[in-house]
């Protein structure tokens, strides 16, 4: 044990007064704030509409009843002739009109005489550009228009009369469901990068300048320096975690444009939901260094080394990629011994606040005895002459 802490703090060494490594390290973090925020804007000037946007709705037949109806949901309403249509609808798709309306002709009449059983129903047609968010907004108030207007026609029965809120749904709901869709597949492409920037330097770095031939043949143990260097590429790679997920948190209200800004709040997580989240990616952080480690083990140089990881990337990403999709995380057992893929699940679950502990313990596990087996086969690798004094 002496021998593994000695290693230990020779990495933690290495690592805190190289500060390139640190800043490394913090650097993913700014980047994903910077990059989230600066997405939000942009998303939020390219699909919300201008506020000071004033709606160029024309109708052809207008019914007066329409026109009545129009102030109150901030509409105004402009006539035009048949003759128009097509001028009106290049204008729209030039983005000089947002909407155009075509009512039958004697549109009252014919609704007022309507019953089902002669024929079908008076049609209204209705124009706009949904990649335009103007165009798009103009055509949801004239729905909602159309819609009160039919609804008023026969009032057989009201909907939510003096319900003042009829979601359900709470805050902290919406803010699990869009930290649980998000994170899991941040955390998991981070936590990689972070493992493999880290490793590759600390094995296959000294192994090309030639520095870890010099621990190999001092009297420590080949097996306690690799479980030396799991272990404290582990904590460090914990650490970078720690700093880039508390970054993606903060980053989320502005990646939504500021509209959840009141939903997303950590408050929401327990601490037995922190300290399972922390175990799982603890645990997952070891089977990534042991993954990483082995690559590293075998390449002679960092830049074939960062070759042969990609396919460990590109991995990862489609296991986290997983987590946002299938309505949840799994609830069956059996997955979550799946390496890897049983984390995700696992952080899907706790993040949404729909989890069993069981089976994140089995996740927690299971990802551990594959991170021995991976420390096993990756001292086995340290004790062979050719793979560590290849160069």
């Amino acid at each position: 044990m002496k021998n593994i802490i000695t290693i230990i703090s020779k990495e933690f060494t290495r690592f805190f007064t190289d500060k390139r490594m640190i800043l490394m390290t913090v650097l993913p973090a700014i980047m994903i704030y910077a990059v989230y925020t600066f997405m939000g804007t942009l998303m939020g000037d390219m699909f919300s509409p201008d506020e000071d946007h004033a709606s160029q709705i024309f109708a052809v037949n207008t019914p007066a009843s329409i026109v009545q109806s129009a102030p109150m949901f901030g509409l105004t309403i402009q006539s035009a002739g048949a003759n128009e249509i097509d001028i009106i609808k290049e204008n729209i798709i030039n983005n000089e009109a947002d909407l155009l309306i075509i009512f039958p002709q004697n549109f009252d009449e014919l609704v007022g005489e309507f019953d089902s059983r002669t024929g079908p129903a008076p049609n209204v047609e209705m124009y706009f550009k949904s990649t335009e968010p103007n165009s798009q907004e103009a055509y949801f108030m004239m729905t909602a228009l159309l819609d009160a207007y039919k609804s008023s026609l026969v009032t057989l029965f009201d909907i939510n009369r003096g319900v003042e809120n009829p979601d359900l749904a709470t805050p902290e709901n919406v803010a699990a469901m869009l930290i649980s869709m998000l994170m899991p597949m941040l955390l998991m492409i981070v936590l990689f990068s972070g493992v493999m920037g880290l490793a590759l330097e600390s094995i296959t770095g000294e192994k090309e300048r030639g520095t870890i031939a010099t621990l190999l043949v001092s009297p420590l143990k080949r097996r306690e320096l690799a479980i030396g260097k799991i272990l404290s590429l582990a904590v460090l790679s914990f650490l970078s975690g720690i700093v880039t997920a508390a970054a993606t948190i903060l980053a989320l209200p502005n990646l939504m444009g500021g509209a959840a800004e009141d939903s997303i709040n950590v408050d929401i997580y327990s601490a037995t939901d922190y300290i399972l989240l922390a175990l799982i990616i603890l645990t997952t952080l070891l089977l990534m260094v042991a993954m990483v480690s082995i690559v590293s083990a075998y390449a002679k140089t960092v830049k074939e080394a960062g070759q042969a990881t990609t396919p460990l990337m590109i991995l990862v990403m489609l296991v986290g990629v997983s987590g946002m999709f299938g309505g949840g995380a799994q609830t069956e057992m059996i997955y979550f011994f799946i390496p890897l893929y049983g984390s995700v699940q696992s952080m899907s679950g706790i993040f949404s606040l729909d989890y069993s502990v069981v089976n994140v313990l089995i996740a927690c596990i299971s990802t551990l005895v594959y991170a021995s087996i991976g420390g096993f086969v990756l001292t086995k690798m340290f004790n062979s002459e050719k793979v560590m004094f290849s160069r």
